[in-house]
């Protein structure tokens, strides 16, 4: 970081200060340690012809030249004395001399001389002084200089960084392909200015947390190896009004510096709010750092050769004049991968692990749908962790299995203990949910049930779709409202009570009916959009609802969605009873091996019971041999 200029002026007064102090030590040290009676050279003849000096104490030079005398007189008081230097010449040899023969009392030192010790140790106080000195002006010119970076910009700058490329992002081959002119022109511009091609001036990457925002816009300098600057929304924002805007003409003006380049800002939402909105007015530092930024990217005066890449996962709330062409040309939706891509990423993380050989990243990718690629990420280093903390030399299925459980859910909580009773409820609820997913011909497929508790739950059903779809249909939305109700109807069936064990499947049904009636036009009130979500820019998105139906309508909406849930439960309750010896077979294996997979689930589906150690893979293979 460079040091802001030190004042001259204040350099000059600080020097002049310590000088002052100096001679005023040095002046006390002189006033304390003489208190005498200053003599002349002629007072002191004089007081030694007339026998007035009772004794002299006296120093030689380190050279002999002179003599440094201290003494008492006759007439003074008991606590008075004399002082006097004077050079050692014959004439005051013979002075003292006549002093003695008068009865003075006379004690002369010899030179003393000056060791290597004390050379050194009369120097030190100096070079401590100068040191102090030296430390305390030092501090003054940091002080300057972090005072002078405060409205500096914060963005840090990697050139020529090509150890993130394309090889390195997997899963996003049609954004990189969307971002391969902003590549082709940073390395020959020529090749578009020629064709009278202007190139965007800003990208933006819209997308959820995760998905690989920040990855593509590295990936997207290190194929062009140009400088690629880098930095967040927040580090504009100070509560001092006027900081933020002084660091993004910095930012820019470092930007034009090193064109061509890339400059990426992160989380840009956080200073590209619209201006003007919001309860009690806005905020006047975040607008004028707004303000500034436009300007930079499209005012006065031409960025060329600075290509400007933000991610955010809120566009919802930036500033229309931000997204107008010729700031922000283009927009990039950066979305949760689906499995071909899961497969490809995971492949990516899998390069320095260790894995069994019935590992299958595919059949991974396929239980992960909604995933991104930083829950991926996490997935295989949560497993990773696990297989180390097993102390096992690779990472196999079951650590993976239990990875992602953990991701989703929270570490299994085996100590806590479930009466009898509430584990038999458990598996009769979650058994409910396995029959409809199994009987339904829309519904998802069941990959694994456990009654282990895990969060807040005591146990859960994991299903998945078939093929991950983009779309619902009213059918589809109807089972998947039947599946959620599946664990309530078989504990009313079997125990003829009902517990609050399904209060989040109740809140499922009920958003998923309530959208099928207002946003999705899929009741017999016909297609019209009764609700619309409000993602309030300040008051936090899905605050409020904007409801555009009168309180006479309110009630028929009401009605369509209890008329879904009831029919949905019935057919529910349908389903349970033709299959209730199914219900209870998933059940009571979930009470002997607390946690069931697809494999087994399909077994007792089939033979209607697991073998005693509930291999069914060991006892497929048996039955094969005797069929043949």
């Amino acid at each position: 970081m460079k040091k802001g200029k030190v004042n001259p002026a204040r350099n000059m007064l600080v020097w002049l200060l310590v000088v002052v102090v100096i001679a005023s030590v040095y002046s006390y040290i002189d006033k304390g340690a003489y208190e005498h009676k200053k003599l002349t050279y002629d007072e002191f003849v004089q007081e030694v012809n007339v026998d007035n000096v009772e004794k002299m104490k006296g120093k030689i030079s380190s050279g002999g030249l002179t003599y440094e005398i201290s003494g008492k007189l006759r007439d003074q008081g008991e606590f008075d004395t004399f002082y006097i230097v004077i050079p050692a010449t014959k004439s005051v040899n013979d002075h003292i001399d006549k002093a003695v023969d008068n009865g003075a009392m006379v004690d002369f030192e010899a030179p003393a001389q000056i060791s290597f010790w004390g050379l050194i140790s009369s120097l030190i106080f100096p070079i401590l002084m100068i040191g102090i000195l030296f430390m305390f002006l030092n501090k003054q010119s940091g002080s300057a200089g972090k005072a002078m970076d405060f409205g500096k910009s914060r963005a840090k700058l990697y050139k020529n960084d090509k150890k993130i490329t394309y090889d390195k992002v997997a899963g996003l081959e049609e954004e990189k392909e969307e971002l391969k002119e902003i590549v082709d022109f940073l390395k020959s511009p020529k090749k578009f200015q020629k064709m009278g091609a202007r190139i965007p001036k800003g990208l933006l990457l819209v997308g959820p947390p995760g998905t690989g925002k920040t990855l593509l816009a590295r990936a997207v300098a290190g194929e062009a190896g140009v400088p690629f600057f880098t930095i967040s929304g927040s580090d504009f924002v100070e509560m001092f009004v006027g900081v933020g805007a002084g660091r993004v003409r910095d930012m820019f003006k470092k930007a034009k510096q090193n064109a061509p380049c890339l400059l990426f800002i992160d989380e840009i939402d956080a200073v590209g709010r619209q201006r003007g909105a919001g309860l009690g007015g806005g905020n006047d530092e975040r607008e004028q750092t707004l303000n500034q930024l436009l300007v930079e990217m499209d005012g006065f005066d031409e960025n060329s050769g600075i290509i400007i890449i933000a991610a955010t996962n809120r566009p919802d709330v930036l500033d229309p004049a931000l997204l107008r062409p010729g700031r922000f040309d283009r927009q990039v939706t950066v979305a949760n991968p689906d499995r071909r891509s899961r497969t490809a990423i995971l492949e990516v993380h899998a390069q320095n692990k260790t894995f069994a050989s019935e590992v299958d990243l595919d059949l991974v990718a396929q239980r992960t749908p909604g995933y991104s690629g930083a829950d991926l990420e996490n997935l295989l280093n949560e497993s990773a962790l696990l297989a180390v903390r097993e102390d096992k030399d690779e990472i196999s299925m079951a650590h993976i299995d239990e990875a992602a459980d953990r991701v989703r859910m929270g570490p299994a909580k085996k100590s806590r203990k479930y009466t009898e009773n509430e584990r038999k409820m458990v598996a009769n609820h979650e058994a409910g949910h396995v029959v409809i997913g199994l009987k339904l011909k829309e519904a998802s497929d069941v990959h694994k049930v456990t009654i282990i508790p895990r969060g807040h739950a005591g146990g859960y059903a994991l299903m998945l779709p078939t093929d991950e779809r983009f779309f619902n249909t009213r059918t589809e939305l109807l089972e998947m409202i039947t599946g959620f109700l599946g664990g309530r109807v078989s504990e009313e069936i079997i125990f003829g009570e009902i517990s609050n064990g399904a209060h989040n499947d109740i809140e499922n049904v009920t958003k998923i009916a309530r959208a099928m009636v207002c946003e999705y036009g899929m009741s017999d009130l016909g297609p019209i959009q009764l609700e619309k979500r409000d993602g309030n820019v300040f008051l936090g998105r899905d605050y409020s609802k904007n409801k555009n139906y009168s309180d006479n309508l309110a009630s028929e909406i009401d009605s369509e969605i209890k008329k879904i849930i009831d029919e949905c439960y019935q057919q529910a309750r349908t389903v349970l009873t033709e299959n209730l010896d199914l219900v209870k077979a998933i059940a009571d294996n979930l009470l002997k091996f607390d946690t069931l997979n697809k494999e087994q689930i399909e077994y007792i589906e089939e033979h209607g019971d697991l073998p005693e150690d509930g291999n069914v893979l060991t006892s497929k293979k048996t039955e094969t041999s005797v069929g043949h």
